[in-house]
């Protein structure tokens, strides 16, 4: 799931326009050239086009889901696994069109604006779906730290033992243990996220932009590659064959295949952030529309290709993490660059998601105990080479570290990335891609209760919510299944 790092920018960068008040009237006239550099909510002109925001949606997109792809096709075999993946696209597609109509209440044109998912789902359907559908949005964000986590100590390792395979010209097995790399990894991430608004630097976005496409376009270049080489297409009509995987476990794959591949397309949640740079006139839903086409036409190009190509290099045998799966030992170096754009794109990647938890718990301590000395006080520290000294808060510190601690532990406890991917796919497909977009619109264009519209809507929300529960037992069966060989802490690769 993808670097909101884009959509989280805007959030934060409108600034509202100098404004005076007319004493006599009590209404506030804007000062002149108002009217061109600022939009009817009194925030900076917002400037972008259908291009901007198919870019940042595709950044959003391509993210580390890519990197499950090709072992859930091999899951699910040649006619499955694309009809699974299309049907997928089609879904996040008219979800993302009912979303777009979502980001004005009221009136397309000129009702009143909603910022982010969340501010829309609390004014259109109220208190008690806004809270529900904070829990899972948080959940889900906690869940993609772990996530990450895992994925960037498999991607150090895998340098790691790249090079120790080269230099033993591939005698040794090279097996080492995840936990050094991510307790590496959480130390990184508990300096960074003392950082105020570390997810609001400008460049983050861009750097996470170049490195998903770097690691994924290698990912690509390889399989073709590797298919090149065997000569033949490897992998089959209905995947994976019992035999190298029993009859149960071949049905909780399927189902956890299908997890992995709604978490690459889980980026609903970032949609209405993204529009919110968009500029009007035309509408702002009618230039959404045309970038989600754009967006999703390209990102299922791209998934296809990869996932097809690593199934079709590897056969049964693709790995669950395409680049870490030592299908290649050559070019070695092409594969350390891969991972290390892994590495740093997750790095950053990991604060995007954990900064909106961090704010969230900020401001719900800040309103509950006002004036306690130990959430507010701010202690100054300067820092040699830095001109402003950090202020530092004790509150702050702590949480922050127990966040990420937490998060580190849980990824040594279980550190299997698709099932973890596939758990966070399905926990996040069903409420936030299908659930609460068709409640909104149905709210928003006062659709009538069973008319034909509302029963197909209603049938496909039925639909969406089979496959995440379905994806989810899946998923945590394959969790299960994981913990019978490894040991938690123990485990080698």
């Amino acid at each position: 799931m993808g670097e909101t790092a884009a959509a989280n920018h805007h959030r934060h960068q409108h600034h509202h326009g100098h404004q005076v008040f007319d004493v006599a009237s009590n209404d506030v006239v804007p000062t002149q050239p108002a009217f061109k550099c600022f939009d009817d909510d009194g925030r900076l002109k917002r400037t972008g086009t259908v291009w901007t925001a198919s870019a940042h949606i595709i950044t959003a997109v391509i993210g580390s889901g890519v990197l499950s792809l090709a072992w859930a096709i091999a899951q699910l075999g040649w006619i499955a696994g694309p009809a699974v993946m299309l049907l997928f696209s089609f879904v996040t597609l008219y979800s993302s069109t009912l979303l777009s109509d979502c980001y004005r209440t009221g009136d397309a044109v000129s009702g009143k604006r909603n910022y982010t998912y969340m501010d829309a789902v609390r004014s259109i359907l109220g208190g008690f779906k806004f809270k529900i559908c904070g829990l899972i949005q948080y959940l889900n964000l906690f869940g993609i730290a772990v996530g990450y986590t895992i994925a960037a100590s498999i991607s150090m390792m895998a340098i790691k033992r790249s090079n120790c395979f080269h230099k033993s010209g591939g005698k040794d097995p090279c097996h080492m243990s995840s936990n050094s790399y991510m307790i590496v990894f959480g130390v990184t991430e508990i300096l960074l996220s003392q950082v105020p608004d570390f997810d609001q630097i400008w460049w983050i976005s861009i750097v996470a932009a170049v490195m998903s496409f770097t690691y994924s376009a290698i990912g690509l270049a390889l399989g073709i590659v590797q298919v090149a080489a065997n000569g033949v297409f490897k992998g089959s009509l209905t995947g994976i064959s019992i035999g190298t995987v029993t009859q149960t476990q071949k049905i909780w794959r399927t189902f956890q295949a299908l997890g992995d591949i709604a978490f690459a397309y889980s980026y609903s949640v970032v949609l209405i952030e993204i529009q919110d740079t968009v500029r009007s006139p035309p509408a702002e839903s009618k230039t959404m529309k045309k970038a989600t086409k754009i967006s999703i036409a390209v990102t299922t190009m791209f998934y296809m290709l990869c996932g097809s190509m690593g199934y079709a290099a590897f056969g049964d045998a693709a790995p669950g993490n395409l680049l870490t799966g030592f299908g290649f030992y050559n070019p070695f170096w092409l594969l350390d660059i891969a991972n290390a754009a892994i590495v740093v794109h997750l790095v950053g990647a990991y604060q995007v998601f954990a900064q909106p938890i961090f704010a969230f718990i900020e401001k719900s301590a800040a309103e509950r105990y006002p004036d306690n000395d130990f959430l507010t006080k701010e202690f100054e520290i300067r820092i040699p080479g830095l001109k402003s000294p950090y202020k530092a808060n004790v509150f702050r510190v702590v949480y922050r570290c127990g966040f990420v601690v937490s998060t580190t532990v849980i990824s040594m406890l279980m550190p299997f990335f698709n099932d973890v991917v596939g758990i966070l796919g399905a926990l996040g497909f069903w409420p936030l891609t299908v659930y609460f977009p068709v409640e909104m619109y149905i709210k928003q264009r006062k659709v009538e209760k069973w008319s034909t519209r509302w029963v197909c809507l209603q049938m496909l929300s039925a639909a969406c919510l089979v496959i995440s529960v379905v994806a989810g037992v899946g998923s945590i069966a394959g969790v299960m299944l994981d913990l019978k060989v490894y040991k938690p802490f123990k485990s080698t690769y």
